[in-house]
């Protein structure tokens, strides 16, 4: 790998510069965003009238990060994530890169802004007729760079991507996997700074994403690239994202770091989303809960969430023995996301002297969230 690759389009000529927005109008802890939108709408005309997309987005990225845009469909995703290098252009608000406010660009700057703005796509948009290496190359031919340095920038990218070898190979002849690597080679060709992700991965099968989802990881550690990405698939999002928001009918509902959303969702959307990703109760134990114990030897079920307010993960055994009589688990897990341990036990407790209140109270030692959902014969 070369220096070239970890560069960044930081020269006079390269970046243009408006002028700055006043920093006295903005906190302190918002001057370091490397995106940052103020007041974000859009509307667009439809055919019964106007449509409003986004209403009010108030929002930072901070340089290097990950970040994940979530929501339903007609949330907004797109929408927001392409007034990044405006494809979109507002209605109203505005959007700032360093603190500059990219609305003032005229389309020489515009030009100039998209070459430091990467964006890969869910189905790829390669170019059928030319191989892995012309698709790659092609945005540098376009700005007129020397053949020697597309020669070698392309040579690296594909190394980067693990491609090399199917440099002469055209689209037809890849896996989805292979083409969406040469799109995320095609967009790191100018060294951006930031990469746009629009649904990268929803056109590939759950191990081709896990492989692309590590490699855009290890992009991000290695040339400190600031990543956006939209999706409606929490487990995304809960691999590589360092933050998100979640979106619903154009506003934000719900932000902060993924362990926290992901442990204590707040919103009704994020629980929704959330929901194929846990446990659910299953049917056959549904059927058999009572509200009340029919007999001494009815089982107290109780339900322990762990929300990652603990780093540590729960002491199984130290908890069972709290507990008291025989304790058997019925399902569940507990995953480490960003260092946080979440997710929840399903316990049956039965011939304890306790009562389903003490069971659930002594249970609180560990998990944040404890709820006695019934009695099981």
């Amino acid at each position: 790998m070369t220096a070239a690759i970890q560069r960044r389009l930081e020269t006079p000529e390269a970046r243009p510069i408006p002028k700055p927005v006043d920093q006295t109008e903005l906190h302190p802890d918002l001057n370091r965003a490397h995106v940052r939108f103020i007041g974000l709408g859009k509307t667009y005309n439809g055919q019964q009238g106007p449509v409003a997309a986004l209403h009010g987005i108030d929002l930072a990225i901070q340089r290097g990060e990950v970040f994940g845009i979530i929501g339903r469909s007609g949330a907004g995703k797109s929408s927001l994530i392409r007034t990044i290098n405006r494809l979109e252009q507002p209605s109203t608000g505005r959007v700032l890169i360093d603190q500059i406010d990219i609305g003032e660009f005229d389309e020489d700057r515009l030009v100039t802004l998209r070459r430091r703005i990467g964006m890969i796509f869910q189905h790829f948009n390669l170019m059928s007729a030319k191989t892995v290496w012309q698709n790659v190359e092609l945005p540098l031919k376009v700005a007129g760079v020397p053949k020697e340095k597309r020669e070698q920038k392309v040579r690296e990218l594909l190394e980067l991507v693990g491609l090399q070898e199917k440099h002469k190979a055209y689209p037809a002849q890849l896996s989805g996997g292979q083409k969406q690597r040469v799109g995320i080679a095609r967009a790191l060709v100018h060294d951006p700074a930031i990469l746009l992700c629009d649904e990268a991965t929803s056109a590939l099968d759950p191990e081709t994403t896990q492989s692309i989802l590590g490699l855009l990881r290890e992009i991000n550690q290695r040339l400190g690239l600031t990543i956006v990405l939209i999706t409606h698939e929490m487990a995304v999002i809960r691999d590589i994202c360092d933050r998100v928001v979640v979106l619903e009918h154009g506003r934000i509902v719900e932000q902060g770091p993924v362990w926290e959303v992901f442990g204590n969702p707040q919103h009704e959307v994020s629980k929704t989303l959330l929901a194929p990703l846990q446990h659910a109760l299953p049917e056959e134990l549904q059927s058999r809960l009572r509200s009340q114990p029919t007999s001494a030897e009815d089982a107290v079920v109780l339900r322990l969430q762990f929300t990652g307010a603990a780093h540590e993960e729960p002491d199984v055994a130290a908890l069972f023995s709290a507990l008291g009589g025989r304790v058997r688990l019925l399902q569940g897990g507990v995953e480490r996301i960003q260092g946080h341990a979440l997710g929840q036990l399903l316990l049956a407790v039965t011939g304890s002297s306790l009562g389903a209140e003490e069971l659930r109270q002594r249970a609180g030692r560990w998990a944040q969230q404890v709820e006695v959902l019934g009695y099981v014969v």
